[in-house]
């Protein structure tokens, strides 16, 4: 049997199928609930650690063709005063970039290398898996049930992933008792716009205050001067309507109208939320939710990744990246361990803790708390921030959320940890089996 299933066709499932391919596991099967695997979404970046790894997968060129290299991020007042501004990727001394770059140019990439190396039929669509058993022998039972007929079919596995996302049905076998993702009770609001390149600069900014914030930054180059760009918006603050939103409704489609009068007048360096805002084609209501840090990932066969394992609030750019980092070291673990409990089991005391901190680290908003503080201690904007936050506070707070994420300078300039399929699926296999 020796089957390996992945539940969930994502950033984390997709990377996870690549990274196992590159080990030398071939029998492995994706299932994802959409009837099949759209490029859909909005934007994200992936961090320098994550596009190391992505780039040991042999996915780089592809990447960086529909992508841009974030060289700068920038936090603004309000009242669009810069708060902290500090050099990203390469510019900030990594071996790679930072990548801006659209969920479903990312998903195409992954999805249509899984196909090519993996084959087609790798990939199940139009189902999900519903729920596992442990069985005798180290083996599970794995159903799997098609989303148009409603049919469940039990498959034998010796290996089941659960990439299936903040909702997943993996984690819920194991913690049946969890429920509904907690809701902290703001508003996300996103799209995607077609806005003139000098219109949007050249940077990442995170603008706002203690109440209210605006995430701007652009996802690809003009095609050719005079050509426009294609930008990514977020923007967050707090539900005012009593209870929470419908979150069956995972992407409901708002009308802009219903947030637009909000950011008017939030004009930062010249780039004006209002105006990226008036020129989205269409606009999604999330709410801001995550999940609790859990105590244990692996059940015997079966362990969770992505958000699955460590879904977390959408700040400091981790979701994808951390996504990326579970899927190799997840495979680098499969291949040390010739046992898969023990590989599971390693690929959790890894990952785990690192998971958990950071998932801290977000609920107390990460490197964006300076917002926050520029806004407490000067609530109408300021001439120098230094004069309102020491350069010393701010750049302890930037460092320790990149310590936090494992993408300081240090640990990315060096080769991927988990590449250990450059060598050829036997060659890697013996290779780190030769120096456990």
């Amino acid at each position: 049997m020796n089957r390996i299933v992945i539940a969930g066709g994502g950033i984390a499932g997709l990377t996870a199928a690549l990274s196992l391919h590159a080990v030398g596991r071939t029998d492995v099967m994706v299932v994802e609930a959409a009837p099949e695997i759209q490029p859909v979404g909005a934007g994200l970046n992936i961090m320098p650690n994550a596009v190391r790894e992505l780039a040991a997968l042999g996915l780089y060129e592809e990447l960086a063709a529909v992508s841009v290299p974030t060289s700068e991020l920038r936090y603004y007042h309000s009242s669009g005063s810069l708060v902290w501004q500090e050099p990203r990727g390469t510019g900030a001394g990594y071996r790679w970039p930072q990548l801006s770059i659209h969920r479903g140019q990312l998903q195409d990439v992954l999805s249509r290398a899984v196909r090519e190396r993996l084959g087609r039929a790798a990939v199940v669509s139009g189902a999900l898996v519903d729920d596992f058993t442990e069985l005798p022998g180290a083996q599970l039972r794995v159903a799997i049930r098609d989303r148009a007929s409603g049919a469940t079919t039990d498959i034998g596995a010796e290996i089941l992933i659960g990439a299936d996302g903040i909702r997943s049905a993996v984690r819920s076998a194991m913690y049946p008792g969890e429920g509904e993702p907690p809701w902290n009770g703001m508003l996300v609001w996103r799209g995607v716009s077609w806005m003139p390149a000098d219109r949007v600069g050249t940077f990442m900014f995170i603008a706002g205050n203690n109440r209210q914030k605006a995430v701007v930054y652009p996802m690809t180059i003009p095609a050719a001067p005079g050509e426009k760009v294609l930008v990514n918006w977020a923007l967050a603050m707090p539900a005012e309507q009593d209870g929470a939103p419908d979150r069956s409704d995972w992407n409901r489609p708002v009308p802009t109208a219903k947030f637009r009068h909000h950011y008017e007048g939030w004009v930062f360096d010249g780039v004006d939320v209002g105006e990226v805002i008036d020129a989205a084609e269409a606009a999604f209501e999330y709410p801001m939710v995550d999940r609790e840090p859990l105590v244990r990932w692996t059940f015997g066969g079966a362990t969770l990744i992505g958000d699955a394992a460590h879904a977390m609030y959408p700040i400091g750019s981790n979701g994808a990246t951390q996504s990326i980092i579970d899927g190799r070291a997840l495979a680098h673990a499969m291949a040390a361990h010739e046992d898969p409990a023990r590989a599971l089991l390693a690929y959790e005391a890894e990952r785990r803790p690192p998971m958990t901190e950071l998932q801290r680290s977000n609920r107390r908003l990460g490197p964006e708390v300076v917002i926050n503080m520029a806004h407490e201690r000067a609530p109408d904007g300021f001439a120098d921030i230094h004069d309102v936050i020491p350069r010393s506070e701010l750049e302890t707070i930037a460092r320790s959320y990149a310590v936090a994420g494992a993408f300081d300078p240090a640990t990315v300039n060096q080769g991927s940890p988990y590449d250990v399929g450059a060598v050829g699926a036997v060659g890697a296999l013996r290779a780190v089996r030769a120096v456990r």
